[in-house]
C-alpha cells in the first residue's frame, strides 16, 4: 500500500504560500478552495469528504461525533499505521479529532488538555505587572491549590521557556513545528503508513522565534474587525509574513524527512487569513476569497522522485483531498462522500455535468460560514460590543474555477467573472441539495485550559 502524509499548514494564505514556498515540489493547484473559513469545518471535510454541515459540525458544535468513520478510522481498519501531530486545540482529542489514530502527538501547549493543572496563562495575564515576586506567588498557589502539582510545575516551566527561548527542549521554541520535525526525524516509519499533521505557525498570535521576528503585535481579530486594530496594520501584516517565512523554513525540513518514507504528500491549508481586506482581521468575520482560496500541493513519487513545481489550473477543493488519500490507499469513498482523486483528474471531460443525484458539479464547491458560538459573543460583549447578533447568521458562497460568489453580512459580493446566470440562485440550489445534519448537541462545558488556549488563538 502507498504511504500517505497529509499536512495542514493552518491559516496559510494562497498568496503567502506562492511567495515563500517556491521550494516545495509537486503539482500545485492554482484554484483550490476550502469548504469553510475556519479550522474545524475545514477539517471535517478533510476527514469525511463531506461538508461540515452534513456531518454536524457547526459554530459551537465542533466535536467529531458523526456516526460515519473518519479518514483515519478507514485507513486504520484497512491495515494502516495511523499517526498524527497537532498544534491546534480545535484538532485534538478534546473534540474527538483523534478518532482512528493509533498515535496522536500534541504540541506542548496541548499536552495537558483535559487535566487538572494550574492555569498558568490566566495567572500570567493577571500578574503581568507584578514583578519577579509573582513566581513565588505562583509556586504557593500551585502547592496549596487543588491542581496536580508536578505536572503543573512542569507545564509552567515550559511556558517560561517558551517566553524566554531558553532551554534544551525544542518543543518550547515555537508553536509546535519544531516538535513535529523532531517527531518525523525520530519515528521509524514502515510500510502502510498514514501521517497527519496540523502546524500552527501562520496562525495568530504571529509569534515566530526571535531570529525570525521583526515586530511584536497583539491582534485581536474579531474585535479588530468590528473596530480598528490596536497595532499598526502594516506591522500586523509584517508579523504574519515573519511567521510564514519561519513556517516555510521549518516545513522544508519536515518535508525532506517525510519524502524519505512517504510516496504521496499532500500539503494544504485549511483556510486563509484576512489582513485588513474587507475591514477584517484573522478569519472569523465571514467568507471572503482571501479566506476560501487555499494553497494545495500534491507530491506524488509513486512513479519516481519529483523535482520542481507543476502548476494546474483545474478547480479543486478540500473534499478532493479526502478522496485522494483514500484512492492512494486503494479504498473506495463512502456512498455520501464527495470529491475527486487529485492524482487522476479528467482534463475537462464531463466537467459540465452535475454529479449524479445531488446537482453538484464536480468542479464547484460550496463554502460555508456557520456563525459564531456563544463564547465568541460573550467575549465581544465583555469588550463593549453590543450589536453582534448578526454575526451568528449563516452565510454561503460558491467557488468554481477562478470565480467566487459569496454572501456577506451586507449583501452579496463576487470575485472573478461569474460562470452563472444567477449565482445566488445557484448557491440556494446547492444548499437545498445538502442534507444538513440537525441532531447535533452543542459542545459541553470546556476545560479551563482548553478555553484559555482557544482564547489565545481568537476562538473565544
Amino acid at each position: 500500500m502507498t504511504n500517505v502524509a497529509l499536512v495542514v499548514l493552518d491559516t496559510l494564505r494562497y498568496d503567502a504560500f506562492e511567495e515563500h514556498f517556491d521550494w516545495l515540489p509537486g503539482r500545485r493547484f492554482e484554484y483550490a478552495w476550502s469548504t469553510s473559513h475556519w479550522t474545524v469545518p475545514a477539517h471535517a471535510s478533510l476527514f469525511t469528504g463531506r461538508y461540515a454541515s452534513e456531518v454536524g459540525v457547526y459554530a459551537g458544535a465542533q466535536t467529531f461525533d458523526n456516526p460515519e468513520p473518519l479518514l483515519a478510522e478507514r485507513l486504520r481498519e484497512a491495515g494502516y499505521t495511523t499517526r498524527a501531530f497537532s498544534a491546534n486545540p480545535n484538532v485534538s482529542p478534546v473534540f474527538d479529532a483523534d478518532r482512528g489514530f493509533r498515535e496522536f502527538e500534541k504540541s506542548w501547549r496541548l499536552e495537558h488538555h483535559g487535566e487538572d493543572l494550574f492555569d498558568w496563562d490566566a495567572f500570567i495575564a493577571k500578574t503581568r505587572d507584578s514583578g519577579p515576586e509573582r513566581y513565588a506567588l505562583a509556586l504557593k498557589e500551585v502547592l496549596l491549590g487543588d491542581d496536580r502539582t508536578l505536572p503543573s510545575l512542569k507545564h509552567g516551566a515550559k511556558l517560561k521557556l517558551r517566553d524566554t527561548r531558553f532551554g534544551r527542549h525544542t518543543e518550547v521554541v515555537d508553536d509546535g513545528a519544531s516538535t513535529a520535525l523532531d517527531l518525523v526525524r525520530e519515528t521509524e516509519f514502515g510500510d502502510d503508513e498514514f501521517f497527519f499533521a496540523n502546524l500552527m505557525e501562520a496562525h495568530s498570535p504571529y509569534d515566530p522565534p526571535p531570529e525570525w521576528k521583526t515586530v511584536d503585535v497583539d491582534v485581536q481579530g474579531l474585535a479588530a474587525s468590528l473596530g480598528d486594530p490596536d497595532d499598526d496594520p502594516d506591522e500586523i501584516r509584517r508579523a504574519y509574513e515573519d511567521s510564514v517565512r519561519y513556517l516555510s523554513h521549518v516545513y522544508e525540513r519536515i518535508f525532506d524527512e517525510l519524502r524519505e518514507s512517504f510516496d504521496l504528500i499532500v500539503t494544504v491549508s485549511d483556510h486563509g487569513e484576512l489582513l485588513g481586506e474587507h475591514g477584517g482581521w484573522e478569519h472569523l468575520s465571514g467568507i471572503y476569497p482571501e479566506l476560501a482560496r487555499v494553497p494545495l500541493s500534491v507530491y506524488d513519487a509513486r512513479d519516481g522522485p519529483v523535482d520542481g513545481v507543476a502548476y494546474d489550473d483545474r478547480p479543486v477543493n478540500l473534499l478532493d483531498v479526502h478522496e485522494t488519500v483514500l484512492a492512494a490507499a486503494g479504498l473506495e469513498s463512502g456512498p455520501d462522500a464527495r470529491g475527486r482523486n487529485l492524482t487522476d483528474l479528467p482534463n475537462g471531460e464531463g466537467e459540465d455535468e452535475p454529479a449524479e443525484g445531488d446537482g453538484f458539479r464536480p468542479d464547484e464547491v460550496l463554502v460555508e460560514y456557520h456563525g459564531l458560538p456563544d463564547r465568541h459573543l460573550d467575549s465581544l460583549r465583555r469588550k463593549g460590543y453590543e450589536d453582534v447578533e448578526y454575526r451568528t447568521r449563516w452565510l454561503d458562497g460558491v467557488a468554481r474555477g477562478d470565480y467566487f460568489g459569496y454572501e456577506t453580512f451586507d449583501g452579496f459580493a463576487e470575485w472573478g467573472e461569474s460562470p452563472y446566470e444567477d449565482p445566488r440562485a445557484r448557491i440556494e440550489a446547492l444548499v437545498d441539495a445538502l442534507d444538513r445534519r440537525t441532531d447535533v448537541a452543542d459542545d459541553g462545558e470546556l476545560d479551563d485550559a482548553v478555553m484559555r488556549q482557544l482564547e489565545d488563538l481568537g476562538y473565544a
